[in-house]
Parts: C-alpha cells; structure tokens; sequence
C-alpha cells in the first residue's frame, strides 16, 4: 500500500515547495542580517516541527480527516472566539502568545474548514449531486464559511477571511453549483461593494482602498508601505541588486519586509527573474492540485484539493498584487516565503492533505 502511494504521489507538487521555501528562506536570511536573523531561525525551527506532521498526514487516509472535521470544527470555532480576548498584536486580535512565538488559529482554520465544508457538501449529495442547488442546502453550506469568517472579521483579519471565501468558491463550483447562482452572487458583490465602503468598514479598512487607489495622497503614512515596496520592486529591474544589497530592504524603508512584503525584497535583490520564479512556481502549484482534484478517488478527495487550490491562488493573488500596487493591502502573507510559523505549518499540511489525495488517487476525472 505504502509502495503504491509513493508512486502515484504527485512529486511535482513537493518540488515547487521545496523551491519556494528555499527562496523564502533566502529571503528571510537577507532581510534580517540586521535584526541577529531571529525570525529567519524561528522560520527554521517551524520547518524543522513540520517535516514529521508532514510524514504522519501523508500516511493517514485523508478520509479520517474528514470524518473528523466535525469535531475539528468546533473546537477550531472555540479557539477563533477565545483568541477575541487576547491582547491586541499590531491592532489585531489574531495570535496567541507562547514565550517570543505567537500561534494564529485562523491559519489552522483553513485546514478545518476546508475539511468540514468537504463533510458537509459531501452529506448534501448523497441522494443526488445536484442536491447543492437546493436553496436551504446551499445555504448551509455557506453557513459552515460564514461562523468562522464573520469571528476571523472581528479580530479583524480581512485578508485571512477572504482566504476562507476563495476556497468556498472553488470547492461550490466544483460540487456543480448552477450559473444563476454565479451570476446572483457577482450582482450582490457589485451592489454590497460601496454599501460595504460607506456603512460597513472601519476607518481603517477604508483608508487601505484609498491608498490602493492613490498612494500619493498620504505618502508618509498609510501609502507609505506600498510606496516602498513598488521602489524595491522597482530597482531591480531584471537581475536584481544582489543577495544583502538592495537599498529599501537592508536600509530598512521597507516594512513589514518578512512577512507582508518579502516580495518586494525577491523583486529588489533577486530582480524580475527571481519575482518571476516565484510566481511561475505559484501557477505549477495551483495547476497540480487542480490535477489532483480531478484525478481523486472520490469527490472528497475533489472537494479537498480544489480548496487547497483556491487558498493558495487567493495568497498567491493578493500578497503579490498588493506588493505591486495593483490590488489593496490586506496583510496576507505570501505561502512558504513569507515569516511565520503557524502560516508555514497550516500551509505544508495542507500541502501533505494534497500529496495524501494524490497517492491514493485514481485515474478519473470528476468533469468531462
């Protein structure tokens, strides 16, 4: 059985990880050469606990997973709504604190939900698949995104929540769900976009879509991040300035330079070919897993892997959109490149849940 995985293991998949690992962390070791390179350590560390997560969730059938979603769900619900009353880190309720490590629940969030949404979708198409389109069914499955995304907003953590809605998305429109539902959800967008703006968001979260649409108007504080980050991305033009030498980074005009923005630093040190690998190893991932979905053994397995594929988009999109000014700052971090420990392991054992599906896999597809 162990044999038979191995073989049908989508190797390309660990590859990519691999690849954009060693650039994050080559990232991270330019970018704190002036801070005793504490989070490129800590970022070693969290590596280190992953591998044998990694080894145990491969070897587990991903359908026990999903049997206990359930379970999962609720005592992930319990750690969103107990997080609410930590203190404030950066204006946000979104970590607990353990010595000099912050552990965020809403990553390992990704991992349940996906699970339980996958229970859920998979309980409603018993009878027939076209179940999902029946209107208090579909509802509840919204529902199962909804609780934790509405807690993930109060923290707040747009970014984050938004995560949750890109993988919804996916997972629906590979369980079949009807077009008017598509086109009903696209008009509500449209018209909750500036009902949202002007009545809804906070002062803050406002602030961030001005600046996205014109930087200059606040240049010394709130557009002044992304400012930066476009200069770094900016000078270094096709090979880059050189590992430890680019001037926003090392100079420290570029903040949060591990986390939010270690794109800008690739893009500054290691040039346009170094933000293009990035980005092309982002396109093979997200490609692979949607193979995945669609080589799976059963619609679990589909459901699963498509979620994972929209996660993954969704950070890809935006962490390197919002780098580059063409999209609104959220905070997203930047999968397996980015500083952060609860990311990275939320991150590879969702990549573990994918090479899971992919070993045990048949060769079917669940579209046409």
């Amino acid at each position: 059985m162990k044999k038979k995985i191995l073989k049908n293991i989508e190797w390309g998949i660990l590859v990519c990880i691999i690849l954009l690992i060693t650039i994050g962390l080559v990232a991270l070791f330019s970018a704190t050469q002036n801070s005793d390179y504490d989070e490129f350590k800590k970022q070693i560390i969290w590596l280190a606990v992953s591998v044998p997560v990694i080894l145990i969730v491969i070897l587990i059938d991903y359908n026990w997973f999903t049997k206990l979603s359930p379970i999962l769900y609720g005592i992930s619900l319990l750690l969103l709504i107990a997080v609410l009353f930590t203190e404030p880190i950066n204006g946000a309720t979104s970590w607990f604190t353990f010595g000099s490590f912050l552990l965020q629940p809403a990553e390992f969030a990704k991992i349940v939900v996906i699970l339980f949404t996958t229970y859920v979708i998979c309980k409603l198409q018993k009878k027939d698949k076209d179940e999902i389109n029946r209107f208090w069914k579909l509802g509840l499955t919204l529902l199962t995104i909804a609780v934790p995304v509405i807690l993930i907003v109060i923290q707040p953590d747009y970014g984050t929540a938004l995560a949750f809605l890109s993988a919804l998305i996916f997972m629906l429109f590979v369980a079949g769900i009807k077009k008017k539902y598509i086109i009903i959800s696209i008009l509500l967008v449209v018209i909750l976009i500036p009902v949202a703006y002007f009545w809804i968001l906070p002062d803050h979260a406002k602030t961030r879509i001005d600046v996205y649409l014109n930087p200059d108007i606040d240049p010394r504080g709130a557009g002044y991040n992304i400012i930066q980050s476009k200069l770094a991305i900016g000078a270094g033009q096709i090979f880059g300035m050189g590992l430890l030498s680019g001037n926003q980074t090392q100079l420290g005009y570029l903040y949060p330079k591990t986390t939010d923005f270690i794109f800008a630093v690739i893009g500054e040190e290691l040039g346009f070919i170094g933000g293009a690998t990035v980005i092309i190893l982002y396109i093979i991932l997200v490609t692979k897993a949607i193979k995945v979905a669609k080589t799976a053994k059963d619609d679990e397995g589909a459901y699963i892997a498509t979620g994972i594929a929209g996660i993954f988009f969704f950070h890809m999109l935006e962490n390197i959109g919002m780098t580059m000014g063409l999209l609104p700052i959220t905070g997203i971090p930047l999968p397996f490149v980015s500083y952060g420990g609860s990311s990275l392991l939320t991150n590879l054992i969702l990549i573990a849940i994918l090479l899971n599906i992919s070993g045990r896999r048949q060769r079917t597809l669940f579209i046409e």
